[in-house]
């Protein structure tokens, strides 16, 4: 085999690579965008699914009415929960922090505080809960 011929396998060898890496790149960027513009990766939310519960019992007017009174009460109910045992989670919460700080040194504590705030950012439910539409 002349260098010719091995010069010439190897350019193929690197175009055939190149095509390929250059498909799978492509291929991420068109799955990327679908999600992007048709929602496909938006999750339906715990109210969301409800509602498309509800919708399918077949309510008549007087029970629309009873589960959305009966789903506000409840929301309500939660909500006075949780703000009577707030105090004692930020107590908690604070009680967990200096337990951490004290095995973390400085750099690593610094560092989970950034972390677990993207942590809490990413997780956070909407601010207020719509009610619920039941049609």
């Amino acid at each position: 085999m002349t260098n010719l011929e091995t010069k010439s396998k190897w350019q193929i060898r690197l175009a055939t690579l190149t095509i390929f890496l250059l498909g799978f790149i492509a291929g991420a960027f068109a799955l990327n965008s679908y999600h992007l513009w048709f929602g496909a990766g938006k999750q339906t939310t715990k109210q969301e699914k409800y509602e498309v519960a509800f919708s399918q019992l077949g309510l008549n007017d007087s029970q629309k009415a009873d589960v959305q009174r009966i789903v506000n009460e409840t929301r309500e109910n939660i909500q006075k929960i949780r703000q009577e045992s707030e105090p004692r989670i930020q107590e908690i919460r604070a009680q967990h922090d200096e337990k951490l700080q004290k095995v973390l040194n400085a750099e690593q504590w610094q560092k989970f505080q950034q972390l677990r705030e993207q942590i809490r950012q990413s997780e956070k439910p909407p601010a207020s809960p719509k009610p619920l539409n039941i049609q």
